[in-house]
């Protein structure tokens, strides 16, 4: 059934004529040259690499962990903006450094009061509140966490200014490279986009993060968190949370690509590194824009680890593609370079179609490294992650799955304000035909994207691995099989549609992933096991209360009450990790069931 087109749409096609003219590279030097496009709002001018890479604070142990109204400046030549952060942080949060299997307790409290992006908050949004731009509710999430549900920052467990949220995270699982954010309904990229977010390195007695692990890997100042962003700041240099005039004030977007990348909280920052060699840890916490990064020198750099702990081998590269809620471990040595030199961490990834045609370019700059007079960490780069002695045991082989799941990944249009919608399963979050995979079982998810877009899909509790991507006859697989209307829910099997073999994941892309990048036109299949309340220690489909106050609290504050018994929720969620998709309405509800 062929969809309605949408306002969004149209406006776009009639855009198209006189966007595509105006798209050109936007960056050719270490100094941003731009060719505005008028349908696009743009960033005021600034100069790259005047401030430095800040390092965000590192804490251990249980946390008392504060959402709170900050001023922050994003650049040296801007001014000090509203944003939010967590505890004593004006933008983002630490970064936790645990162990694995140690529990971690989190006192969560909400004390926000004006929201900086007010007046983008779209109301007509799963019963987002004008009290939303004045009192914003958050929802914690720690994202990786193989977490409780009472504990997983449900979209819908709103803990309001006032509020508090104990959470309880077992963190009996692999090391890796773990981040926490918001996750409140509707209103996620807008609480994330404002600070609300940071990262946890969860250690191991192979991966201890001391000089002297067993492994050999950079340690100490030799290894730093980068949380990469992307955005767009008006005249006033405010923070903006829409990229184009055409949508209007107050209405949701369906993605915003930024035109500054934003390292740490500062826009193209400088650090200065030893002639040695390091391990970052990135983090894409955009809210839109998938990059394929790369140095401007095209040096070689390692990939030793995905999402959820080391691959078996480092893996020698010179570009990466990063989905947002994607983290990769890298190693980067700058050993050859000399004193005085710089190289740039830069992106070449083109914006999806609806941005190109209203004039947007890749954004193409994230942050510089300047190399000091001084020598770093000069051990070498490790020929072995896993196997052999004192090293944790090697990837397993993909496990046989018993269970074949289809879902499907669309972007139909609907008649209703606002027209565009984003859809798993062609369903609504609040559709009540969720999946119900059974504990102890191993599935295969084949996950249908018959958008042009690549949509990061991530799955709460449980890490997986990428078995492969295979193109789709996207538009015989539509006719064959002819979408219903939003609400219906519709997940044809993609066999007999498929336009070639399958590719299996980059070799940078093989270990355990809680997020996978499913490409425009793909099948992209993964292998999880849910596991069992035996094995987690606590029952993963367990109710558990909306808040502490519950239906008062949230009536008063979201201005709309709940029916009989939808005071309690159960399950966890699965959703697109583009922030603005996840919004409305590419989230859903999932159970593991006994």
């Amino acid at each position: 059934m062929k969809q309605p087109l949408g306002r969004r749409a149209w406006l776009y096609g009639v855009a198209g004529g006189v966007a595509a003219a105006l798209a050109r590279p936007a960056f050719a030097s270490a100094q941003p040259r731009e060719m505005p496009s008028p349908l696009l709002f743009h960033s005021p001018p600034m100069a790259p690499f005047v401030d430095e890479l800040p390092r965000l604070p590192f804490v251990t142990g249980d946390q008392e962990l504060t959402a709170v109204s900050t001023v922050h400046r994003f650049h040296r030549d801007l001014p000090e903006v509203p944003a939010f952060g967590y505890g004593d942080l004006p933008y983002l949060g630490p970064t936790f450094e645990h162990r694995v299997g140690d529990r971690l307790r989190v006192r969560f409290t909400n004390r926000l009061t004006g929201h900086p992006f007010a007046a983008d908050l779209d109301t007509t949004l799963h019963g987002v509140g004008d009290t939303y731009r004045t009192a914003p509710p958050c929802a914690l999430h720690l994202h990786g966490g193989v977490t409780p549900p009472h504990s997983d920052g449900h979209p819908e467990q709103l803990v309001f200014p006032g509020q508090h949220l104990d959470h309880d995270f077992p963190l009996n699982q692999d090391a890796g490279t773990l981040w926490y954010h918001d996750h409140a309904m509707g209103i996620t990229r807008a609480n994330v986009g404002a600070g609300l977010a940071g990262m946890m390195l969860l250690r191991d007695e192979f991966d201890t993060g001391e000089p002297d692990n067993p492994i050999g890997l950079p340690a100490g100042d030799f290894e730093v968190p980068l949380v990469l962003q992307e955005k767009i700041f008006d005249a006033r240099g405010q923070q903006s949370l829409r990229s184009t005039p055409i949508v209007p004030e107050g209405a949701w977007e369906g993605g915003a690509v930024g035109d500054r990348g934003v390292v740490n909280g500062k826009v193209w920052p400088q650090l200065t590194v030893a002639r040695g060699c390091y391990r970052f840890r990135l983090l894409n916490a955009a809210s839109f824009s998938v990059w394929n990064l790369f140095f401007g020198n095209r040096m070689r750099f390692w990939v030793i680890g995905t999402d959820h702990g080391l691959l078996d081998a480092p893996v020698a590269v010179t570009r990466v593609r990063l989905a947002p809620g994607e983290r990769l471990d890298v190693l980067i040595d700058f050993a050859d370079l000399a004193p005085g030199d710089t190289v740039e961490l830069r992106n070449d990834e083109r914006p999806v179609f609806q941005a190109a045609i209203l004039g947007a370019v890749a954004m193409p700059l994230l942050c510089r490294f300047l190399v000091a007079d001084r020598r770093g960490f000069d051990g070498p780069i490790p020929e072995r992650l896993r196997g052999g002695r004192g090293l944790p045991e090697v990837l397993p082989p993909l496990a046989q799955p018993t269970v074949v799941r289809d879902v499907t990944v669309s972007q139909p249009y609907e008649l209703r304000n606002p027209p565009a919608i984003m859809t798993l399963n062609n369903l609504h979050f609040t559709d009540p035909q969720i999946e119900l995979p059974r504990q102890g079982t191993v599935e295969q998810w084949n996950i249908v994207n018959i958008t042009p877009d690549p949509h990061p899909i991530h799955i709460h509790l449980v890490t997986f691995r990428i078995l492969g991507r295979t193109p789709l006859r996207t538009i015989d697989y539509q006719l064959a099989n002819p979408q219903p209307e939003v609400g219906v829910k519709w997940t044809p099997s993609a066999e007999g549609f498929l336009a070639g073999p399958m590719r299996p994941p980059a070799p940078w892309e093989a270990g355990w992933k809680d997020t996978v990048r499913v490409d425009g036109g793909t099948v992209t299949r993964v292998i999880v096991r849910f596991p069992t309340a035996e094995e987690l220690g606590f029952d993963p489909d367990a109710p558990f209360p909306r808040s502490h106050d519950v239906a008062a609290t949230h009536t008063a504050h979201a201005g709309h009450a709940h029916a009989a018994g939808e005071d309690e929720l159960r399950g966890y969620i699965w959703h697109c990790h583009l922030l603005d998709h996840e919004d409305h309405d590419m989230m859903l509800r999932y159970r593991t069931v006994p």
